[in-house]
């Protein structure tokens, strides 16, 4: 009886409708949170200190646009040249950029970020240290760390896309007479683009967010912002929600444009007229009116006359002579450009390998079981015995992964439950948490916490709690997609035997499903583990937070200790990066074969 009404639309909507109420009434009149909000302090000028503290963070919004522009720039940029270098056939060119991808996909962007703001300065000379300086360094290093991080993610997508071009259409391009330039410009990159914009509209928005990560170098960025408010008024709720709200905003600008290219570039059955597709299209027509008129002209003279040429079967001996030195002259500049790649490569080595040589040592040796376990004075009643360093790091992220499996796995079955009740709560909450970078949710459970329990945790523990949270809406989007891979008619082949939802689900469904979701669980675990960095922001411990503080306190050996920090993150994320692409390929299902 129950299932037959909560099979109907409208009982669903009224019980969604009665839960909000119920919710909205109890957390705004029974519920004594013991903490008196301030809303005005949004919109007021502070008394104290005489400014506007929602205008400031605004202020913050302007800079977080500015740093997620340029570092958008320069992410795709730097990944087209990545993508197209891995794919060459001159191998120094796409070992290098191998080597420069994993290093940035297998380390922690807060590191990178602190690579170039504490080591990079003092490999400089004197004169170069001073010039960069005096270009607001702080801004600049944060929008190149994170273009260059997100370059490494956009490589990939990039590299995949131009794969995924039929060989044929390469072949039929190459046939006709075009060089490679022409093929790229004209037949590959416009092709692999239309494929890969849904993939790349992901990495714009984590490029979005990873931006939070510039208030660590002291760029008044948005979260910047929102914490200096909690600091001057003790508001942190009301700063860290005005936060949020602008970062969700942000979020859904970026996804509501980037679905607007995508539904502009489909060819095949483009008749989407959506909203985001309309806007794009009216942003789009000044520059297509100015193509009409301007350019397709041009562009139509210079065919007709190559194609009178191509037509003219008579060459004369100047023509000829010309062609031939111009293939040359060709095939010098590829040369001499090879050659100039591996004297740079090679100074670049050679400049490392010196530098490698005149590194101190001594200091690694001394603080490495810094770094690997730091040992300080600590409760009895502590459960992590005062460990902290990469110990405390692994630790935080397994119990963060051990965690999140459980929350995830039933916010997944919810996001793919066709009853609403389900559906639209789990929706909320991988939503709500996607569209937030990870500090901000660390700053929401580091507040919420104390308000809802009255009590107070362990930094250790609401860092986890944080990392158990965010990593459940990630864990619950891979549930969703190693369900949606099963073929439905196994469903309806359960259900047509008699077996109830439950047992289709434990006993066909997520069997299989679990088998597919391996592979990405380990990637994100490993992410997960990158991220753990961003947890010393609570003044936990953990590996990045010891490498500061060591590097503070010697104050003469940045570049040691920051690129012993990058390698301890580097070496086993990227040995769990291979041990999941093994696994993909281990488990894809084109590569099972069934065995009689």
């Amino acid at each position: 009886m129950i299932r037959f009404w909560l099979e109907k639309v409208w009982v669903q909507n009224t019980v969604l409708l009665a839960i909000a109420a119920i919710m909205t009434y109890y957390w705004g009149w029974v519920f004594d949170f013991g903490y008196k909000f301030e809303w005005s302090m949004l919109y007021t000028v502070n008394e104290t200190y005489q400014v506007n503290l929602g205008l400031e963070i605004l202020k913050g919004l302007w800079v977080t646009v500015k740093i997620t522009a340029i570092s958008a720039a320069i992410g795709l940029g730097l990944g087209t040249v990545l993508g197209l270098s891995r794919l060459s056939d001159f191998k120094p060119l796409r070992y290098t950029a191998t080597c420069i991808i994993e290093f940035f996909r297998n380390t922690p962007l807060l590191v990178v970020l602190f690579f170039f703001y504490f080591a990079f300065p003092r490999a400089l000379p004197d004169a170069a240290r001073e010039w960069i300086f005096s270009f607001h360094f702080e801004f600049w290093t944060a929008a190149v760390a994170v273009g260059m991080y997100t370059s490494a993610f956009m490589a990939e997508v990039i590299r995949a896309g131009l794969q995924s071009i039929p060989k044929g259409i390469l072949e039929a391009a190459y046939s006709s007479g075009l060089s490679y330039v022409q093929v790229l410009r004209k037949i590959i990159l416009p092709l692999a683009f239309r494929e890969i914009i849904p993939p790349l509209g992901s990495e714009f928005l984590n490029n979005m967010k990873n931006t939070s990560l510039a208030m660590f170098v002291g760029v008044a960025d948005m979260t910047w912002q929102a914490q200096q408010a909690e600091a001057l008024t003790f508001k942190g709720f009301e700063a860290t929600t005005a936060a949020s709200v602008m970062y969700l905003s942000f979020s859904l600008i970026i996804s509501f444009v980037l679905n607007g290219v995508n539904g502009k570039l489909r060819t095949v059955g483009n008749t989407n007229r959506s909203l985001p597709v309309l806007f794009v299209s009216l942003f789009y027509l000044p520059f297509s009116v100015a193509s009409s008129a301007l350019f397709n002209p041009v562009g139509r003279f210079l065919r007709a006359r190559r194609r009178q040429r191509a037509a003219s079967t008579y060459v004369s001996a100047r023509q000829a002579a010309l062609r031939m030195v111009a293939k040359r002259a060709a095939q010098a500049a590829i040369l001499a450009g090879k050659a100039a790649f591996l004297l740079l490569l090679g100074s670049c080595l050679y400049v490392t390998i010196k530098g490698l040589i005149t590194f101190d040592w001594a200091a690694i040796v001394t603080e490495f079981s810094h770094l690997i376990i730091w040992q300080f004075p600590h409760e009895e009643a502590d459960p992590f015995l005062g460990m902290g360093g990469f110990t405390l790091s692994f630790i935080i992220a397994v119990v963060a992964i051990a965690a999140s499996f459980l929350i995830g796995l039933v916010v997944g079955l919810g996001r793919c439950s066709n009853n609403r009740i389900f559906r639209i709560p789990s929706l909320l909450y991988i939503e709500l948490i996607r569209g937030n970078p990870l500090i901000i949710v660390i700053y929401w459970v580091y507040f919420l916490i104390p308000v809802l329990f009255n009590t107070f945790f362990n930094t250790v523990w609401s860092a986890s709690i944080a990392l158990t949270l965010f990593t459940a809406a990630y864990l619950a989007e891979i549930v969703r997609g190693g369900i949606q891979n099963i073929p439905p008619g196994q469903v309806e082949a359960a259900t047509a035997s008699g077996l109830t939802y439950w047992q289709t689900m434990r006993k066909i469904i997520l069997p299989q499903a679990l088998k597919q979701m391996i592979p990405p669980i380990v990637g994100l675990f490993i992410a997960i583990f990158k991220d753990t960095s961003l947890v010393s922001i609570l003044g936990v411990m953990e590996l990045t937070s010891v490498a500061k503080a060591v590097d503070n306190r010697l104050m003469v050996a940045s570049m040691e200790i920051w690129t012993t920090t990058a390698l301890l993150y580097f070496i086993p994320c990227f040995l769990m990066s291979k041990y999941a692409a093994a696994l993909e390929r281990k488990l894809s299902p084109e590569k099972v074969n069934l065995k009689m």
